[in-house]
């Protein structure tokens, strides 16, 4: 999977991240009942918001909507595994110092519509400091430990979630000292 990403190649089936990527785990994080205006009324779907990851470092979010629930989460799930990215992990606190990979290297923001994020590491122990749709994202990234801040309109779920995952991309985008060598 790595070196998908490496290489800049982007993923186009679902089944290819199942089959590289095989103890994924999928937790719905929120379900929306959306209405549009037609001519003849009002139509309603529901949308869903599904986060895929395997708690070693891969993160996926995803939303789609249908007219059954199971099967807006069963599009939100595809969606997810097609847009998923590599989280770097390490132990970037100053009060812990361990070296292994329980929080972030450094603090990260991450912004989504109205909403701006801040994720700070963590030491070891100190568990998820974040409401439950950050906690959620983060434990399937493979994240124990880390403090969040965020700022704006908190309460859309949706926007939030992305803003964490925002978040959690630009860990991958930095270059560290220890990638200069590679």
């Amino acid at each position: 999977m790595e070196d998908v990403f490496a290489e800049g190649l982007r993923i186009r089936e679902s089944e290819i991240v199942e089959v590289l990527l095989p103890d994924l785990q999928e937790e719905v994080i929120n379900i929306n009942l959306v209405q549009k205006q037609t001519d003849a009324g009002e139509r309603s779907r529901f949308k869903a918001e599904v986060a895929v990851g395997n708690g070693n470092g891969y993160i996926g979010l995803g939303s789609g909507k249908s007219r059954q629930v199971r099967t807006a989460i069963e599009k939100a799930a595809t969606n997810a595994r097609l847009n998923i990215s590599i989280v770097r992990r390490g132990c970037g606190s100053w009060e812990c110092g361990c070296g292994r990979p329980h929080s972030l290297l450094f603090r990260t923001r991450g912004k989504h519509g109205g909403v701006k994020v801040d994720l700070i590491p963590g030491p070891r122990g100190l568990g998820l400091v974040a409401n439950e749709p950050a906690k959620l994202i983060l434990r399937l990234a493979g994240i124990r430990d880390c403090w969040t801040k965020s700022f704006g309109s908190t309460r859309t779920v949706p926007s939030f979630s992305y803003a964490v995952l925002d978040a959690l991309k630009k860990t991958h985008s930095l270059v560290t000292p220890e990638d200069w060598v590679r």
